[in-house]
């Protein structure tokens, strides 16, 4: 069942339980790497997306970089990744090329993608990320029937699902809750609850506003995670994983995270106040587990230095490569659409 925990104000927004849990100096560079990678390549795909390098929509994960990293450390290699279109960062975490997904957001032939999917598509068979999905909810589904084939063949492999806040009031979700549990489903539903859908509050859409209650319905296990806390999110997501590789059945976990940007980069987010966005510049995952490293001496700031240097190098090649490559040829457009060739079901 739902946890009973209350909220009180904005800081009921953050959250939940304090990390009990000692986590290695390993785990806290790794931690550390991952997040300033997906960051400042966010913050190099907005740049080029200003000088009209990068076109189409374009989502930017700048905040939220805690609600994948943290999941990252608290899963298995074989388990499964789903998300919706704010979809760059999930992959990078996996181990993912960067070069091959700046390529994708350049629409190059050398794209994860190849080049035909962009921002919002991004695929990565190899590391079991499944996209990339464009349609509000439409992973959501997705995320239960990859789940069923890993019961269905019976390994130990989860499906961890995320959708952002405005997700919750599509159809598909509840379908999906429901059936997972009828099935008892090895499926982890998150939703990054950063408040808004797109411009709109989730108190102007929601008559639940605590979203983790809506797995109630279902007697789902679920609970409010603080989604800045990168140490909260790996411990949430290893309960989950727990039940569902005993078994179990899914859980919905809301991670109360926020997005530094706007919606897309067509939105100035001018709903906001910026009080409020620097309430939570001030909680930034990024330089909250810079201190702890620094502060519980895990690392010099030579050390640091280090990472950040070999991190600014791999976001400046993923730029030098996505530059270098060539777009696709029109011809491409027709291949990777209807038919697969060498399809090995019964077809009649």
């Amino acid at each position: 069942m739902a946890t009973s925990t209350k909220s009180k104000g904005k800081s009921a927004k953050k959250s939940t339980k304090g990390s009990k849990t000692e986590f290695s100096k390993e785990t806290y560079l790794q931690w550390y790497e991952s997040i300033l990678l997906m960051r400042r390549f966010e913050e190099k795909a907005g740049q080029l997306y200003g000088q009209q390098k990068i076109r189409g929509f374009c989502h930017l994960y700048i905040g939220q970089e805690a609600c994948a990293a943290g999941a990252f450390t608290a899963l298995e290699k074989g388990d499964k990744w789903i998300t919706a279109y704010r979809d760059h960062a999930h992959p990078l975490v996996l181990g993912s090329d960067p070069n091959a997904i700046m390529a994708e957001l350049y629409g190059k032939e050398t794209g994860i993608s190849k080049g035909k999917g962009g921002s919002m598509h991004i695929f990565d068979k190899e590391h079991n990320f499944f996209g990339g999905h464009g349609i509000v909810g439409g992973q959501i589904p997705l995320g239960a029937g990859i789940a069923f084939a890993e019961k269905y063949k019976g390994t130990k492999n989860l499906c961890i699902c995320y959708m952002g806040d405005g997700a919750v009031r599509q159809g598909a979700f509840h379908e999906a809750l429901n059936l997972a549990m009828v099935w008892k489903l090895p499926v982890i539903f998150v939703i990054e609850n950063n408040g808004y859908a797109m411009g709109t509050s989730v108190k102007r859409t929601s008559n639940v506003t605590e979203l983790y209650k809506l797995a109630c319905s279902y007697d789902m296990p679920s609970e409010p995670v603080d989604g800045m806390s990168v140490e909260a999110v790996h411990e949430s997501v290893a309960r989950a994983a727990e039940r569902a590789r005993k078994g179990e059945g899914s859980t919905l976990l809301e991670f109360r995270t926020y997005r530094y940007k706007g919606h897309s980069m067509s939105d100035p987010a001018k709903y906001r106040s910026k009080e409020e966005v620097q309430e939570y510049k001030d909680q930034d995952p990024l330089e909250v587990v810079r201190k702890t490293i620094l502060d519980g001496k895990m690392a010099t700031q030579k050390e640091i230095d280090a990472i950040d240097k070999k991190v600014d190098a791999q976001v400046e090649e993923s730029v030098k490569f996505s530059e270098e490559s060539n777009y696709p040829d029109p011809s491409e457009a027709m291949h990777d659409v209807y038919a697969q060739t060498d399809y090995p079901y019964i077809t009649d």
